[in-house]
């Protein structure tokens, strides 16, 4: 006799598509259409009270996130599940990796254990089947990624002012030779960070020259000292780097220190991420600080309303310019900002 696994294979769905179909709440017709005619070719009769046991909340949400061994990832999960927890609500992580296969993976344990909502921090550009969850019908909500065609609230960071700061920054410093170190070329975020770093620059009269932006292969120490590598080798290297992760920063001190180079002396370092250990790092590094506590209660927020049939639209949380020593800022000093007028 068939099941309901055997019916979600034949159909090219997973199991809680196909619950949510017999159960009339598929809001796709062509996804609907394809899972009744498996069940008439495989003859399935659903258990009734199965059935019903699982149309109830199961009180329990999902999260899959990037890369837990990245430092902001970590507290991000860590601030979502204090409070789901708070809230009555236990909650299931799976970590991608960056990798968009076992992302899917992942999401379709997830799909098949009936979670009640599911956040997705995701992997690289996205995957298969994230679309798989806004046609099943289960609620949605991107964190911290803006995933292009998926139609979903996102709860992430607006790095415009922070990146608006630096540049100024930099410029009060001196630096006008700067580089940045960004993810893979196409991910929304990295191209977002780039753009607004490029733009804020410019009214400070300062160029981002094509040979002063590196795309690492993946956002891990490897990549980021590739990069910094790069740099160091131009006829006329940058006098200041921003490295757009904390891990792909690893990998560019790691460069510089196999050089006998300085942080600051020879070259400033600005890292978009603030891990707690910048502020004891010799120089204590300047960053750039995402809400990340923040973000996972707007997130958590965000989807219990998607839940409970409420409205949700998606959350931009300001991240905000840390200036340490890692550019050569004065000791016990604040190094005056200019405005985008006096830039030569």
């Amino acid at each position: 006799m068939a099941n309901i696994k055997d019916v979600a294979e034949r159909a090219g769905v997973s199991v809680a598509t196909v619950s949510r179909v017999l159960n009339g709440n598929s809001p796709v017709a062509e996804t609907r259409e394809r899972v009744l005619a498996a069940v008439r070719e495989l003859g399935y009769r659903p258990n009734n009270v199965a059935r019903a046991l699982r149309t109830a909340r199961t009180g329990t949400l999902g999260l899959i996130i990037g890369d837990l061994t990245n430092p902001f990832f970590t507290e991000l999960a860590d601030a979502v599940e204090d409070e789901a927890r708070s809230l009555g609500y236990s909650l299931v992580i799976g970590n991608a990796g960056e990798r968009p296969e076992q992302q899917d993976d992942y999401i379709r344990t997830l799909l098949d254990r009936q979670i009640d909502g599911l956040l997705v921090s995701s992997a690289g550009t996205g995957s298969a089947m994230l679309g798989e969850v806004v046609t099943s019908g289960t609620p949605l909500v991107l964190l911290d990624r803006i995933v292009p065609g998926i139609d979903a609230p996102c709860v992430r960071a607006d790095g415009r002012e922070a990146l608006t700061d630096l540049a100024a920054h930099l410029a009060a410093l001196g630096r006008r030779r700067p580089a940045i170190i960004v993810a893979p070329a196409g991910t929304p975020t990295g191209d977002e960070r780039l753009r607004l770093f490029r733009t804020a620059l410019a009214a400070h009269g300062i160029a981002l020259p094509d040979a002063c932006v590196g795309a690492t292969p993946d956002l891990q120490p490897t990549g980021g000292r590739a990069v910094m590598r790069a740099f160091l080798d131009l006829p006329e290297p940058p006098d200041a780097v921003l490295a757009t992760d904390n891990l792909m920063a690893l990998g560019a001190m790691d460069e510089l220190r196999a050089r006998g180079l300085r942080i600051p002396e020879d070259m400033a370092l600005v890292v978009y991420d603030e891990v707690p250990w910048f502020r004891h790092a010799a120089p204590p590094l300047t960053a750039i600080a995402q809400p990340t506590r923040e973000l996972g209660r707007a997130a958590v927020h965000t989807l219990l309303a998607r839940i409970e049939g409420r409205e949700a639209e998606s959350v931009l949380l300001p991240a905000r310019l840390v200036t340490r020593h890692s550019c050569g800022e004065p000791t016990g000093s604040r190094v005056p900002v200019p405005s985008p007028a006096d830039a030569v």
